[in-house]
């Protein structure tokens, strides 16, 4: 096993616990980022691109007849693979949180469309589902079985809100463990049924599953109920004839207490567990060889890499399956670093290199994470994350634009979600978008009072032509609260003065001309 650091070139910041990986033809995708993605990537996904132990991210574009596929983290995921004519897979994605921190009950079928050297293009579907459907959920596994030339998924574990009828003030928002039940999902005819059996008594989140034919082995996981690291292993066996389903589970010996690991395939039969938790506050930096073979399973200790110092004595550390006995691991940046979100990536190769060559993958992995950021709860597990699936070979992206979050606008100061207007009437839960042109975020305008502020458009009662038409002309925009005022403080019209009239001429004085004798006379009366 070696272990190499990867420089990030562009935009690790997007790279955070919680997201995942997927392997198509070879290359990596990233998945999951935190926050809602921007215009030079609206899809959410990323090309990753390790050439030349660089770090570099390429966005990836959606069809025209794709649904909106929000960014999802922790969410479940495996690969679903094509006819027996073609070697074409896809990816199910299943649950996870959106950057509003709701919880997903949806299905998504992903697949690749077009490649080249200048863009890749995905199709992502959204499955309607009938039945038993499970709840919104993250922190579950999802895996593939094949049973009588038939092919179902199953769901099981993972972490949900409390219930609205149970949340109180204090825990609004607390999570509990869900009910340990097995989903079964049949694609064809889009139904879901669930099973409920003895041998499962706890519900488990970001424990390992790996799948192989009709087989599904549960390893370790935590429970909030208990706050414990099952030690238990697990067997489940999916039997599909042509009635019901038969799904039966086993309790087996030599199990691992862990959580938040990660898996990787390295052969056929043989799987590389790497990371996680064996307590709240320790890393288990130990790993292990798990070999499939037929109905047996068996779990050994291998010789670890030589962890950095860094990697050590890191509280928390995430990472995801790169594919073929690669796992890509982050661990925080130091708190001296200009950029607190920064963090430290490697790229640990559990293959030799004489065996690190392409081959068929036959058998399904799937592994979850610890659960949520560190600043979304206080307990130590819910800081740490890791995922799943995907293949560490470059791709050539010398010739293309990688993305850069520096060359997007700062949206912090201005904010989707203010309240901009005494009649605004957006909410981030539940928002839908209103024009044509919105897809995660509500249209907004500049009103040019004052120093400016934001509005929305739809609280403006703005049609979409004139919305349109604002973005387009080089005019000035006033809001509704705004506009009135705008019209009393506008310069007045020039007023056309009229030529005032002359005044009249004040009269002369008279005055009286008087005789020496006269005067004389006029003198002496007037002191007498």
């Amino acid at each position: 096993m070696s272990l190499q650091v990867v420089s990030a070139v562009s935009n690790s910041s997007l790279l955070q616990p919680g997201f995942s990986l997927l392997n198509f033809d070879g290359h990596v995708f990233f998945f999951g980022q935190k926050g809602w993605p921007k215009r030079s990537c609206p899809t959410g996904v990323f090309l990753l691109d390790t050439k030349q132990n660089e770090l570099k991210m390429k966005p990836a574009f959606f069809s025209k007849d794709s649904c909106y596929l929000p960014p999802l983290r922790y969410p479940a995921l495996c690969t679903l693979g094509g006819n027996a004519e073609s070697d074409e897979y896809q990816y199910i994605i299943h649950g996870g949180k959106t950057p509003n921190n709701d919880l997903s009950d949806k299905i998504y079928i992903m697949s690749l469309v077009s490649k080249n050297s200048k863009k890749i293009t995905f199709q992502c579907v959204e499955k309607d589902l009938a039945g038993d459907v499970p709840e919104a959920r993250y922190g579950h596994t999802i895996n593939v079985v094949h049973s009588r030339g038939k092919s179902m998924s199953v769901i099981f574990g993972g972490r949900a809100y409390t219930p609205l009828a149970q949340r109180t003030t204090e825990k609004w928002n607390s999570v509990i463990d869900c009910l340990p039940s097995v989903f079964l999902v049949d694609f064809e005819f889009g139904c879901c049924t669930s099973y409920i059996l003895p041998e499962l008594q706890d519900g488990l989140s970001f424990h390992v599953s790996v799948a192989r034919n009709d087989t599904i082995y549960i390893l370790g996981g935590h429970s909030l109920q208990n706050n414990t690291r099952s030690p238990s292993l697990y067997r489940l066996k999916v039997d599909l004839p042509l009635g019901s389903p038969a799904v039966t589970c086993t309790i087996l010996p030599g199990g691992i207490s862990v959580s938040s690991a990660i898996v990787t395939q390295t052969s056929d039969t043989e799987f590389v567990l790497v990371g996680g938790y064996q307590s709240d506050n320790q890393k288990r930096l130990v790993c292990n060889t798990i070999v499939l073979e037929d109905n047996k399973i068996e779990i050994v200790e291998r010789a670890s890499p030589d962890w950095t110092p860094d990697i050590k004595h890191c509280r928390r550390w995430f990472g995801g399956d790169m594919g073929k006995g690669s796992v890509l691991l982050g661990i925080p940046g130091a708190n001296k670093q200009l950029i607190s979100d920064a963090n430290y990536f490697y790229i640990l190769r559990c293959k030799g290199a004489e065996e690190d060559k392409e081959e068929e993958l036959t058998a399904q992995t799937g592994s979850q994470t610890s659960t949520e950021d560190p600043g979304d709860s206080t307990p130590f597990e819910d800081s740490e994350e890791f995922c799943f699936n995907a293949e560490a070979n470059s791709f050539d992206v010398d010739d293309t634009d990688t993305y850069n979050e520096d060359d997007e606008e700062d949206e912090s100061e201005t904010g989707y979600w203010i309240t901009c207007s005494a009649s605004c009437n957006i909410d981030i839960n539940t928002w839908v978008p209103f024009y044509s042109t919105e897809l995660n975020k509500p249209a907004m305008i500049l009103c040019s009072s004052g120093a400016g502020h934001w509005v929305h458009a739809q609280c403006m009662d703005l049609s979409e032509s004139m919305l349109l038409h604002l973005s387009e002309a080089n005019v000035k925009y006033f809001c509704n609260e705004h506009v009135d005022l705008n019209k009393g403080l506008q310069t007045p019209k020039k007023v056309v003065h009229l030529k005032k009239q002359p005044m009249k001429p004040l009269r002369k004085k008279t005055t009286m001309k008087l005789t020496t004798p006269a005067k004389k006379s006029f003198l002496r009366r007037l002191f007498e």
